[in-house]
């Protein structure tokens, strides 16, 4: 049985997000609209590594209406805004964190908004949030050589299991780029599953380190939400977010030539 399942992928989640956050994030309203809409049609949230866990099961059965609920990078809206809506309908979601970006000991001032501390992920973990990796600066993987790709990997999984006391088992990739050798690496890191973008459905058949999510965006209305967890709005959503995607690499690439060049001078 090839079951397809949504994985929603969200962001940030704002009433004022940053410029180079807003076509990725959600407002606090929208957030909450569309969990509503998922409990009153009967879905059941898995977090991912829940998901991988039945599908690596021969002859387990999948519930009725999985959906999974995705968080990436680790802003702070994620727990100001999602924790209390997410709590109120017993939902369970995955986080991946760049741990390069939260703040705290770790920080290496990446991020692109306000972000979460090491406390408030504990928070989201003890409600239930599954707590995955996204690398540790969150680059672009598919372009690092061998060594700084171990690192990326390695570090984020230590630090991850060093804060909370449980080692990560799910990865999801910055950007959505990955390639026949970082899925390999992420394997060999330890990790079980990982996720990727491509806005389709996630199903078995396209293995557990290439599963597809579809992007829920600022302009996603509660109509266009309610047809992407049915599965009835994938293609369209496609060119404006592999557009989006490339934007947002420009954006980390300057700010990163723009650290660096600073570095330089001092």
């Amino acid at each position: 049985m090839n079951a397809a399942v949504p994985i929603l992928m969200y962001h940030s989640i704002s009433h004022r997000p940053t410029r180079e956050t807003r076509d990725l994030s959600v407002s606090p309203e929208a957030f909450a609209d569309q969990l509503e809409l998922l409990g009153e049609r009967g879905f059941t949230p898995l977090t991912t590594a829940a998901l991988g866990a039945i599908w690596r099961t021969p002859g387990r059965p999948l519930p009725g209406k999985p959906v999974l609920i995705t968080f990436d990078d680790g802003y702070e809206g994620v727990h100001r805004h999602g924790l209390p809506v997410l709590a109120k309908h017993g939902f369970a979601s995955t986080l991946f964190v760049s741990t390069g970006w939260l703040r705290g000991e770790h920080d290496t001032g990446g991020g692109l908004d306000l972000m979460l501390d090491w406390d408030q992920v504990r928070e989201l973990a003890s409600a239930g949030t599954e707590i995955g990796g996204h690398s540790h600066t969150h680059p672009e993987l598919d372009q690092l050589d061998d060594d700084d790709l171990w690192f990326e990997l390695l570090r984020c999984r230590e630090i991850v299991t060093d804060e909370l006391g449980i080692r990560p088992v799910s990865f999801a990739y910055p950007y959505g780029y990955s390639s026949r050798r970082v899925r390999r690496t992420v394997r060999g890191a330890g990790f079980a599953q990982s996720l990727a973008v491509n806005n389709g459905l996630a199903r078995r058949t396209q293995g557990p380190y290439a599963l597809k999510r579809v992007t829920v965006r600022r302009s996603t209305g509660i109509e266009e939400f309610e047809r992407l967890v049915e599965g009835r709005a994938i293609t369209r959503n496609f060119a404006k977010d592999a557009a989006l995607t490339k934007g947002y690499a420009v954006v980390r690439r300057a700010r990163q030539a723009r650290r660096k060049a600073i570095r330089t001078r001092v």
